[in-house]
């Protein structure tokens, strides 16, 4: 599952554009919860590149051996690539090709990439010295995932993957980061062709539906609790207007009013530093100092008010001062 600071992250693009946008709050929890979904197709799309890429990387190979008299050595090196027990286990994956046959990207049209991705990765130095006469399960997968890491570089391939989807273009390297850890975590005694296939977001798993249980209630609470926070806000301004504040600093402190009173589990100084650390990604370079010293305040407050109720194993009361620091 993607992490809960991704999910954070999307929970504060979609605030920031119900904020702007003509959207009900109903309409964007939706929105919210489909895209999130489309993020499994994302993932499966680019594993079919990945096995196309491979696929493509073969005919070539006996291409080229109808062309001239390759060496029993050049044969093997080539062939490690796209011939080993890994690959074909994640060919054969029953449930992966149920999910590519639902997507149905077609790849035809994109061979003129693989032929030049292969043709440049074969020749890089990183997959050379990684060429041994033997070969077994995890040095096969290692080549792969080299293979795979190269592709989701190429801007050609990238391009016509997000073309789909233009929301993509945000989540395409966290969601390429996601597929490689989750095929390096294949391990030979365990994944083979009727495991099931890891995916974004899988509602079987526990965590994974925990994880996204607390994105919807992230989304819906500081949507609805909006009014209320900005009055904390103001409440708590010294020397500042609110019109002067940067409206993304606004939301993320929104963001953190909500998660503070309504996840009883989240320690108070995890949700500030996820905070302050979105606010490195999205906002000004002074919005940290700004973001910490308005939520110290507004904590305080709301602790004397009874509204925050943190309970669960190595939970501590943290004080925070201006420079981010207990």
């Amino acid at each position: 599952m993607l992490s809960r600071h991704f999910l954070r992250t999307k929970v504060l693009q979609y605030v920031y554009a119900n904020q702007f946008g003509d959207k009900d709050i109903s309409a964007t929890e939706r929105e919210f919860e489909y895209n999130i979904m489309k993020l499994n197709d994302l993932g499966i799309i680019q594993i079919s590149m990945l096995l196309e890429a491979l696929s493509l990387a073969e005919k070539m190979i006996q291409e080229g051996s109808c062309k001239f008299l390759p060496t029993d050595e050049d044969w093997d090196i080539h062939n490690y690539l796209v011939d080993n027990e890994f690959v074909r286990r994640v060919k054969n994956n029953y449930e992966l090709c149920k999910h590519i046959e639902h997507c149905k990207f077609n790849w035809d049209i994109h061979e003129d990439f693989f032929r030049k991705a292969f043709l440049s990765f074969r020749n890089i130095d990183a997959y050379r010295s990684q060429l041994v006469e033997e070969q077994d399960y995890e040095h096969g997968k290692s080549e792969v995932l080299q293979f795979f890491r190269y592709l989701v570089n190429d801007e050609g391939l990238r391009t016509a993957i997000v073309e789909r989807s233009l929301l993509w273009d945000d989540d395409f390297d966290q969601v390429a980061q996601y597929n490689f850890m989750k095929m390096k975590a294949l391990s030979e005694n365990d994944f083979t062709e009727s495991s099931s296939w890891p995916l974004m977001y899988d509602s079987r798993e526990e965590k994974d539906e925990a994880d996204m249980q607390f994105a919807r209630e992230l989304l819906h609470n500081t949507l609805i609790g909006r009014e209320e926070s900005d009055r904390l806000i103001k409440s708590h301004l010294q020397g500042w207007d609110f019109d002067r504040v940067a409206p993304m600093d606004v939301i993320l402190i929104n963001m953190a009013i909500a998660e503070i009173t309504s996840c009883p589990s989240i320690p108070e100084r995890v949700t500030v530093d996820e905070c302050i650390e979105l606010s490195k990604e999205f906002s000004t370079d002074r919005s940290k100092l700004f973001i910490n010293g308005i939520l110290d305040r507004i904590i305080i407050e709301l602790r004397a008010a009874g509204r925050v109720n943190k309970m669960g194993r190595g939970l501590v009361d943290m004080s925070l001062n201006e420079d981010g620091e207990e």
